[in-house]
């Protein structure tokens, strides 16, 4: 049974091969291997794109897919995560996705369960199948080529599961990573650091934008999110000409992370993430449940 709860879950060979699988699935019409097989979307947090795409991959790979309603769920009345596992495993799903505030939520749930665990998002902590979208759409860009290839993390890296799944991944595949951010936005790393992103912009061949996480600060840590953008958000001017990719995970504040002059220009490559969502999430469940 393989649960993927973190990017360290899954070496390089079977990242290349999910990778593969995702491209595959690309240009090919997807068998319905799972249509025997009942697959459970338990998000205890909102979510637009990552539960639309874990549906719609399970789906396209035939399995049945149940969600669960937390609003209207036993969760609501008390119940403990520990408690809504066991029910769900009576259920004899054959894979249990989750999402949830808390770190940890989705280890906690595989020691409750009889079936494969795979990691939504959880708190501040991981995102690995975010991770391996950015690291196909990365790859694709630069037709498998990666190997040194500069990137930069803009934005609130410190309360980020993107950036501490990203900056895991894409390290192993050798990527030369810079984080940037205000101070306060910065966790404490060995990785190269940056307050200045005109500056640093300059020498990157990729840019991760990231969304300020304001529902996980305890308390207003700038002045507003306009003085945040003056220094840090994505604009026209500052990509001019550069050959570069912008990405980011989703959902953006506009013109916060990104100006909306870059998400219409076509280094962005937010909409090809989404495409490259469903592909990986398609090929991270047929791995884990198959």
């Amino acid at each position: 049974m393989q649960h993927f709860i973190k990017t360290s879950d899954l070496d390089i060979p079977t990242i290349h091969k999910i990778l593969e699988k995702a491209n595959h699935y690309r240009d090919k019409t997807p068998e319905k291997i799972l249509e025997d097989k009942t697959i459970i979307t338990a998000f205890f947090e909102n979510s637009t794109r990552t539960l639309s795409s874990f549906e719609i991959a399970a789906k396209n790979l035939g399995a049945k897919v149940i969600r669960l309603d937390v609003s209207k769920s036993s969760t609501s009345k008390g119940e403990t995560i520990a408690d809504t596992a066991a029910n769900l495993n009576a259920m004899n799903p054959h894979a249990i996705i989750i999402r949830h505030k808390n770190a940890g939520a989705g280890e906690h749930l595989a020691r409750h369960i009889d079936c494969p665990i795979i990691n939504g998002g959880d708190g501040a902590h991981a995102h690995p199948t975010q991770a391996l979208l950015d690291l196909l759409t990365i790859f694709n860009h630069f037709k498998g080529d990666i190997k040194g290839k500069k990137v930069g993390i803009v934005g609130d890296i410190k309360n980020s599961r993107v950036a501490n799944s990203n900056i895991e991944l894409l390290t192993r595949f050798g990527l030369d990573i810079t984080l940037i951010a205000p101070p306060h936005f910065l966790p404490y790393t060995t990785l190269k650091t940056s307050h200045n992103l005109k500056e640093s912009i300059k020498n990157l061949d990729i840019l991760i934008s990231l969304r300020t996480q304001t529902e996980r600060h305890n308390y207003q840590i700038y002045g507003s999110l306009k003085d945040y953008a003056k220094d840090f958000c994505v604009t026209k001017d500052l990509i001019a000409n550069q050959d570069i990719i912008i990405l980011h995970p989703g959902p953006v504040h506009h013109n916060i992370d990104l100006d909306d002059e870059v998400l219409k220009d076509d280094r962005c490559k937010v909409l090809d993430q989404v495409n490259n969502g469903v592909l990986i999430r398609m090929a991270v469940i047929e791995h884990c449940v198959l």
